[in-house]
């Protein structure tokens, strides 16, 4: 089975090495604005618009007069972000199109989600990374590369660098996993309760960072603007925010894995979260758990292991429906957490008993 797959890794450059890093970001920035900046002043002066290619033609011309400082860098970082706006432009006109809120591309700033793509000849070594312009660039943990590299993109988070490589690779056609069928309500009390009563609780690391950050943003607001301790408090800042979010990736990935790995098959509920975080009492709760990334990892991996995932419609009574004789209660607030059947008589808990309903949907399609 022919997939494709990121592998991603911290590098370790050395000084010269940190000052192309940067020049190669600043110069995708400046593409992708210069871009921009064409493209709306052509709509708007001859109502017309253009592509990366013609765009790409012309930059090319005039880096030997306006902009000969762009022959320093590798020709794919200007390459990869006109064709990033692109797409970007692509997304905005299918929004348009389908009545979605897709933003319309904005102007990029310096030192917000630095980053820049390289294509071409790319090596992998045991510890170290050859990219074009760059040379051989050590890695700070061994690499477990296989199959054909696509592209390398290369990220400035905080004062660190990462490369994510996309890979081409062909892997055996997973066999069927021999696990039991699962249920999975999702919810911000517990992350996951499964259909036998294991409850598993996400670590929520913006909760718990959250009076952290409150400090540092308000020291941050405080500091001259362009001065050396607005730089580090921004720096102080950026590696929190860091820290939060590899903490819950690192949940999300280990958790995604072991029920790809073990679960026959596994039923959750297609929940609405954008509808569910235009209430703001419960916006920042779903972020901290992120709900929707939970279920991208659970849709690749599936694939990959043999698994298979199943979404039960949302307007399905799953938490006030009895799973034992399948009468269906009038009223269920969401403060009651457990409650008892009118019919039979059964109490239940009510994330658990969703979570059973869940997975007898998926049963029910076999019997």
């Amino acid at each position: 089975m022919l997939i494709n797959k990121a592998f991603r890794y911290e590098l370790k450059p050395n000084s010269t090495q940190q000052v192309l890093l940067a020049k190669h970001a600043g110069v995708a920035r400046f593409a992708y604005n210069w871009g921009l900046a064409q493209r709306i002043a052509l709509y708007e002066q001859e109502n017309q618009s253009t592509n990366a290619v013609n765009q790409h033609r012309e930059l090319n011309q005039l880096k030997q007069t306006a902009f000969p400082w762009m022959y320093e860098v590798s020709k794919c970082a200007p390459q990869e972000a006109l064709r990033d706006l692109d797409k970007a432009f692509a997304n905005f006109f299918r929004g348009v199109k389908q009545g979605k809120r897709i933003g319309f591309p904005r102007f990029k700033k310096k030192g917000r989600r630095d980053s820049f793509r390289l294509t071409g000849s790319i090596k992998v070594f045991k510890k170290g990374l050859q990219l074009p312009r760059l040379g051989v660039v050590r890695l700070k943990e061994a690499t477990a590369v296989t199959g054909r590299i696509l592209s390398a993109t290369v990220r400035r988070e905080a004062d660190r660098w990462y490369v994510s490589l996309a890979v081409e690779t062909e892997i055996p056609q997973p066999a069927p996993v021999l696990g039991e069928v699962v249920g999975i309500d999702l919810g911000l009390n517990h992350f996951a309760v499964l259909f036998d009563g294991t409850k598993i609780d996400a670590p929520k690391p913006l909760k718990k960072h959250l009076k952290r950050l409150r400090q540092l943003s308000k020291r941050h607001t405080r500091k001259q603007q362009g001065s050396k301790n607005k730089k580090k408090s921004a720096l102080a800042l950026a590696r929190l925010h860091r820290r939060i979010r590899n903490i819950r990736q690192d949940f999300l990935h280990k958790l995604t894995t072991h029920l790809a790995k073990t679960k026959s098959e596994i039923v959750l509920e297609s929940l609405n979260v954008k509808g569910l975080m235009q209430n703001s009492k419960l916006s920042r709760a779903i972020v901290d758990v992120s709900w929707h990334e939970f279920r991208r990892q659970l849709e690749y991996k599936s694939r990959w292991y043999g698994s298979t995932l199943t979404f039960a419609d949302r307007f399905h009574a799953t938490s006030k429906t009895c799973s034992v004789c399948g009468c269906v209660c009038d009223r269920l607030p969401l403060v009651v957490r457990t409650w008892a059947c009118a019919k039979c008589g059964s109490q239940h808990d009510r994330d658990v008993n969703a979570a059973e309903n869940l997975r007898k949907l998926a049963v029910s399609e076999f019997t």
